[in-house]
């Protein structure tokens, strides 16, 4: 009898030297990402306020302002993100519930007729009602843990839900001041040839009075054609540009119009950048990543606690009777039991889950990693777009000037015979282009402010993380 009391003894002590190893290995360190954040910015930024929720409105558009919010209202892809946000909540609702016991009522009635072969005929009725109740003790955080990962899973879409706000107002922004710069550049192509043939009548005039070459004439003519061909895709592209903002502005291409402004009228903003370190609070999709963190530490936990005994409280009482359809004078029964589970052998499963669990942590810390460092360059970029295109837009603007002075003195000389027509055709070749890189440059840096203002988060700053026990099940009062 003492030695069974030892070999009873010897087994439990083993037990418990493999849970208390097995709690240590649910609960070794984990270590957070290494960020090393620079202190300012690699250019020098504007001293500006920044960005404001409302940031489309610092371009004074109101016909944009009024596309961004049709945009918000009815987007497809905003709805999308919204309907994902629904699913992490419910789903959260779910996980939680995991944590409460479960409770089953069942019952039934049955009739039984059995006839020998003597012809003897035996009929049995029951009835029964049972209420069962079970409950699994979270001894070891499991389930806790996978609670924990769809809170952070729910909080990751939530800021996706702002990342996918963020890049449809930004979308709505450059495809209008895209479909703006297409509308100027057909405006100035119909005014340059227009130009052009004015010069055509004037080189015609002077050939029929045998002043002007029929060289002269064809060079004049074919610049003539080849205006009238460049409008051709430009009226498509405008045509496409505007299809595309109707869609992002959940509206149907067909019949959307909008009344074009003049792209040179809007005003380009300065933004203030503030300082790098600002950006983990400011960008919705690093929020994203860090909460994707937060469900990964979660998922690693359950994987590391599904390696240990499971404990599960179970109760079960009922009614039963030999009437049918009723419980009259009925046998009552109780029962109470629990119950312990440990997986002995499973061919490695589990740990192979913990091994997944924690490659999948060290992918979410270097995906983590990655996003701030693409944040920080898309800031650095679009910081420097705005200054770089800023000043070509000075330079452009005197470039234009002089193009128009060189087009006036060129086709005077022309007209009174002291200048050749070559010069004219170089002229007027030289005005066009500089017209053109202006409407380019002026898109780019009005695309270049949208980029600084998506790149620094479009105004989001990150919330304190809500008390989420009011998206878990509770018990009924």
């Amino acid at each position: 009898m003492t030695i069974n009391t030892d070999k009873r003894f010897a087994a439990g002590a083993m037990v418990v030297v493999g849970l208390l190893l097995g709690g240590c290995a649910t609960t070794a360190p984990l270590t957070g990402p290494v960020l090393d954040m620079p202190e300012v910015y690699g250019r020098d930024a504007p001293e500006a306020a920044q960005v404001q929720p409302d940031w489309w409105r610092t371009f004074e558009s109101p016909l944009l302002e009024s596309l961004v919010l049709e945009a918000l209202e009815y987007s497809p892809d905003l709805a999308i993100a919204r309907e994902r946000v629904v699913q992490a909540e419910l789903q959260l609702r779910s996980t939680g519930a995991s944590l409460f016991p479960s409770v089953d009522l069942s019952g039934g009635s049955t009739f039984r007729e059995t006839r020998t072969d003597g012809g003897d005929t035996a009929t049995s009725r029951s009835s029964s009602l049972s209420l069962g109740v079970g409950y699994e003790v979270d001894l070891w955080g499991r389930l806790s843990a996978g609670v924990d990962a769809a809170q952070a899973g729910l909080q990751a879409t939530r800021h996706d839900q702002e990342a996918v706000r963020l890049s449809l107002v930004a979308g709505v922004a450059s495809g209008y001041f895209q479909w703006l710069s297409l509308n100027e550049r057909l405006r100035i192509g119909r005014r340059n040839l227009e130009t052009a043939e004015r010069l055509l009548d004037i080189v015609e005039s002077r050939h029929r009075h045998g002043v002007a070459t029929a060289l002269d004439v064809s060079r004049q003519r074919t610049a003539v054609l080849s205006q009238q061909a460049a409008l051709v895709p430009l009226e498509v592209q405008a045509r496409q540009a505007l299809a595309a903002l109707a869609v992002l502005s959940g509206r149907a291409p067909q019949g959307f119009e909008v009344e074009p402004e003049s792209i040179q009228g809007l005003a380009v903003p300065e933004v203030g950048p503030g300082l790098p370190s600002e950006l983990l609070v400011r960008r919705p999709d690093i929020a994203a990543a860090e909460a994707q963190l937060l469900a990964n530490d979660a998922n690693l936990q359950v994987a590391r606690a599904a390696l240990l005994p499971s404990i599960r409280l179970t109760g079960s009482g009922g009614l039963a009777s030999t009437a049918l359809f009723s419980l009259a004078d009925p046998t009552q029964s109780l029962s109470l039991g629990a119950s312990l589970a440990q997986v002995v052998f499973d061919g490695g499963r589990l740990r192979a889950q913990v091994g997944s669990a924690e490659s999948r942590r060290r992918e979410g810390l270097e995906s983590y990693r990655r996003t701030v460092l693409t944040a920080l360059r898309e800031v650095e970029d679009a910081l420097g777009d705005v200054a770089r295109h800023g000043e070509q837009e000075l330079v452009q603007e005197a470039t234009i000037q002089e193009a128009e002075r060189s087009l006036r003195l060129a086709e005077l000389r022309y007209r009174e015979g002291a200048g050749d027509f070559t010069s004219v055709l170089d002229a007027q070749r030289t005005l066009f282009q500089a017209q053109e890189q202006a409407v380019q440059l002026r898109l780019s840096r009005l695309v270049a402010a949208v980029d600084l203002y998506k790149a620094l988060g479009g105004g989001w700053q990150r919330e304190v993380a809500p008390d989420m026990s009011s998206d878990m099940p509770g018990p009924s009062t």
